[in-house]
């Protein structure tokens, strides 16, 4: 096969920021204590892992082997041990903070609650008894398709309480999404409720529940209903059971099970390019290492804080950042079940004015819609209680990074830009807040412990600063996915295939800069082959979105018959769509702009310009979705998970 030729980096970013002074002073990570951590991963990479996860873990059954690599690439971290992860979240924080608020939940409607660690410890004992009345054993799979409440959690937890596995379906997915996961992991219970809020209507959880199990489903013995709209849904008799009256005459007292180290802890399912959704298989031990150690390195959690992370629990942001990694740590977290913008733009910023917010979480593509507002909303709510900002789930382009400093910010908060995915459990590479310069639109350097590269086709380390290449992991971490549930060698062909098995693909393009700072360029599969130029779609996006016209946009590739492919650029303006003769002449204005910021290959060919782009319900753009309209494709995917299902026929008719 002939080599390809490196991905070329366009983006010129020079702006750098250091630490706050003042975060840096109170910082918990100082700088001897960071390079004591580097030294010890340096020296001995097992060693170290093995050596926190003793500090860090309460063990039921210590273990003695840190790092199985018999079956390599299946590694098996701490094998011979034994914990419980919701014993090390929830009952060691019992004596010292069993007072304190671990959940804040605002529902959509406005309605509240908190939840201090005994209250929670409590509730959590009550369903893990539920289910042991049930008939639920350790091994068992669980789906949960619930509403952003602090049920979804509790369920998670009352699972990992007796050992069994759990699988969260998040509550926008179709009954044939659910469907399908249901059927895949074989489970026995499902967990939902009779609705949810978004966006000012009833999310019809329990009816799609309904039509899930009666299209198959033969595993399911029960489904547990919780009720949170209160509207009138279908119970059927022998099968559904209401939640609140199922575990009304529980105990809240149930011992956690113990289980082995590398027992899956959950299953999580991610579309993958074709073919059916994955179910990436993550461990109990290793796994909550790293989000106990990201939540505090990369957060900087303090006693104090109230740490809100945006995403569902349906995605595994918010597995490792909402159910997990800060309870573990013994943090406040907030949770919200609604859409960001309901019932006004100012929603997130009430919610952390009235909460008093102290860490916000996010992803850029909110961090957009809500750039594109204006400045003057948040800046008409208290956010001084706020002190660290972060950003997760695709790259951030350059100007909504300084947006997020300037105005929600206010030029005195450090941002964490995160890198990580489903499949890596924790954040590998991110900014530590008391100690990194940061640079708008870079995840920075890996933490200490985890050893990534960027490799050319042939898998050769690229020295050479700014080319891009293949974003690969070389040394096994402690919450890498133990496989692909049912599926081992797709596990072994879609992450370790392409370089035999000598290092995990994570399936990014990146490149590194002078300084040895990384930059996500995009997926490799969206990478574009211009007249022989490999350009990262995230690049281009970002010099559109720089323009001031420009609230978003998305670019994917166009064949074309002499270049190999166009760039083809969906754009979101900051005001209404131009009408034909200035949509001619912006689309001239952008094309130009992209030119002087990145050279004349970059241009777009084609621009098109929409309302919106079409979106999942956790924020992410169906870049699929608009390849297959740009190149006039039929459009075979799965939709039912697209915020704005309208959008599809603007971008298909909407010409330039």
């Amino acid at each position: 096969m002939e080599k390809q030729q490196n991905i070329e980096s366009v983006l010129i970013e020079k702006r750098v920021f250091a630490p706050p002074s003042t975060f840096a002073q109170q910082a918990q990570l100082k700088a001897d204590a960071l390079a004591e951590l580097q030294r010890r991963a340096a020296a001995d990479h097992v060693g170290f892992w093995a050596g926190l996860a003793r500090q860090h873990i309460a063990w039921h059954k210590p273990f003695t082997r840190a790092l199985d690599e018999s079956k390599a690439p299946n590694y098996r971290w701490f094998v011979d041990g034994e914990l419980s992860v919701s014993a090390n979240c929830l009952d060691r924080h019992l004596v010292e903070r069993g007072n304190k608020t671990a959940i804040v939940f605002e529902g959509e409607p406005g309605d509240t609650r908190s939840l201090s660690y005994r209250a929670l410890h409590a509730e959590v004992g009550r369903l893990a008894n539920t289910l042991h009345s049930l008939g639920l054993q350790a091994g068992d799979r669980v789906v949960i398709y619930l509403p952003l409440v602090p049920e979804a959690i509790i369920a998670m937890h009352a699972c990992a309480r007796i050992g069994a596995v759990h699988s969260v379906v998040f509550g926008g997915f179709s009954a044939l999404s659910l469907k399908d996961r249901i059927e895949d992991t074989g489970a026995r219970l499902l967990i939902t409720a009779d609705g949810g809020w978004r966006g000012g209507q009833i999310v019809e959880l329990k009816s799609a529940a309904d039509k899930a199990l009666s299209l198959g489903c033969p595993t399911i013995e029960h489904a547990l209903v919780y009720r949170r709209t209160g509207q009138d849904i279908a119970m059927q008799a022998g099968r559904d059971l209401w939640w609140h009256e199922a575990v009304a005459t529980q105990s809240p007292d149930f011992t956690a099970v113990p289980v082995a180290a590398d027992h899956p802890l959950f299953l999580l399912y991610t579309s993958g390019s074709t073919g059916k959704p994955k179910g990436i298989q993550h461990s109990s031990a290793g796994y909550l290492l790293n989000c106990k150690l990201t939540s505090e390195w990369v957060f900087d959690l303090r006693p104090e804080d109230v740490f809100w992370c945006t995403a569902d629990v349906g995605w595994v942001t918010g597995h490792s950042y909402v159910a997990y990694g800060p309870l573990a740590a013994g943090a406040t977290v907030m949770i919200y079940e609604g859409a960001p913008t309901f019932p006004d733009g100012g929603r997130f910023w009430k919610i952390c004015e009235r909460h008093g917010v102290t860490i916000l979480y996010t992803a850029p593509t909110a961090i957009r819609a809500l750039m594109k507002l204006g400045d003057a909303i948040p800046q008409s709510h208290d956010l001084s209680k706020i002190r660290l900002l972060g950003s997760v789930g695709e790259p951030i382009n350059p100007e909504a990074w300084i947006w997020y400093h300037r105005v929600i910010g206010r030029e005195r908060c450090p941002i964490v830009d995160t890198w990580w995915q489903t499949e890596t459990g924790a954040i590998l590479i991110s900014p530590l807040p008391g100690l990194t310069a940061t640079k708008p639109g870079s995840c920075t350097l890996p933490l200490p412990g985890i050893e990534v590269d960027i490799v050319d086709d042939a898998g050769q380390s690229v020295t050479q600063p700014d080319a891009g290449g293949y974003l690969v992991v070389k040394r096994p971490w402690p919450s890498m996915l133990q496989t692909i549930w049912g599926d081992n060698d797709r596990y072994l062909r879609t992450y370790w295939q392409k370089f035999q098995n000598r290092y995990y693909v994570a399936g990014d393009s990146a490149h590194r800069d002078a300084d040895g700072y990384y930059w996500i360029m995009g997926r490799i599969d969206d990478v574009l082959n211009v007249a022989g130029h490999r350009l990262g779609t995230m690049e281009i996006e970002s010099a559109l979105v720089a323009h001031p016209r420009v609230a978003e946009a998305a670019v994917v590739g166009q064949p074309h018959e002499i270049k190999g492919e166009a760039v083809f650029a969906y754009v979101v303006l900051n005001g209404a769509r131009p009408v034909a003769a200035a949509s001619a002449a912006l689309s001239d204005e952008l094309r130009s702009w992209v030119g002087e910021q990145l050279g004349a290959i970059a241009k777009p060919d084609t621009i098109r310009f929409a309302d919106n782009l079409p979106k999942t319900r956790s924020g992410k753009i169906m870049r699929r979705l608009l390849r297959a309209v740009a190149r006039n494709e039929p459009i075979t995917q799965d939709l039912s998970t697209l915020e704005n299902p309208a959008i599809i026929e603007q971008l298909r008719g909407e010409a330039n």
